[in-house]
């Protein structure tokens, strides 16, 4: 089942305003810094849209959990306690709609923090607790011949761009375009992927 475009601004109505984890922004607060950074980098839209949409996952998690009148985390994970595996979870639903540029960084921005751990030796130090402890729920570092194998795997170096934009995107009072101008770009994207689908 695709998400269609109004499908995912509600998701951003209902559960944008929640805490992201234990970090002090809140869900759409850091969806929209870590768009900010990559455009303020220069990055293609479609890789500005990836960082936009990066963590649907929790917002549809949280939505599931909503439906099935399940109670909140305390952990961050929308699914209740460990890792709740976000970077797939809005996959299925974003691929029939999206290109691979945007679908692929999503899906591979968890793999993308393991593999800059073990390729950085900086990188580990600049995480924030709950990225830490997120880190050893997901497998933790690679080991140098897993890093190299994900580093020439497709859209893996789009994935740790956004991967720092990410963990840098957790500031509270940052001031970033609004809603509408993320939205807007992912909706030229759509009407574009669409396009393309319907000629072949």
């Amino acid at each position: 089942m695709a998400l269609e475009l109004e499908d995912i601004r509600a998701l951003f109505d209902a559960y944008g305003s929640r805490a992201y984890g234990k970090e002090a922004v809140t869900q759409l607060e850091h969806a929209l810094q870590t768009a900010h950074l990559g455009e303020a980098e220069g990055a293609e839209p479609e890789l500005i849209v990836a960082a936009f949409l990066h963590d649907l996952g929790h917002l549809i998690g949280l939505s599931k959990q909503h439906e099935e009148g399940a109670p909140s985390s305390d952990d961050g994970s929308p699914f209740g306690t460990g890792d709740d595996l976000h970077q797939y979870v809005a996959l299925p639903f974003l691929r029939p709609v999206l290109p691979s540029a945007v679908v692929d960084p999503i899906g591979l921005h968890v793999e993308a923090k393991r593999c800059l751990c073990a390729i950085d030796p900086t990188y580990r130090a600049k995480l924030s607790p709950l990225s830490i402890h997120t880190l050893k729920l997901q497998g933790g570092i690679y080991t140098k011949e897993e890093a190299d194998f994900f580093q020439h795997r497709p859209f893996a170096l789009d994935a740790m761009r956004l991967r720092r934009w990410d963990d840098a995107a957790k500031v509270p009072g940052v001031k970033t375009p609004p809603f509408e101008h993320y939205f807007s770009m992912l909706s030229k994207i759509y009407a574009q992927h669409r396009e393309t689908r319907a000629a072949h």
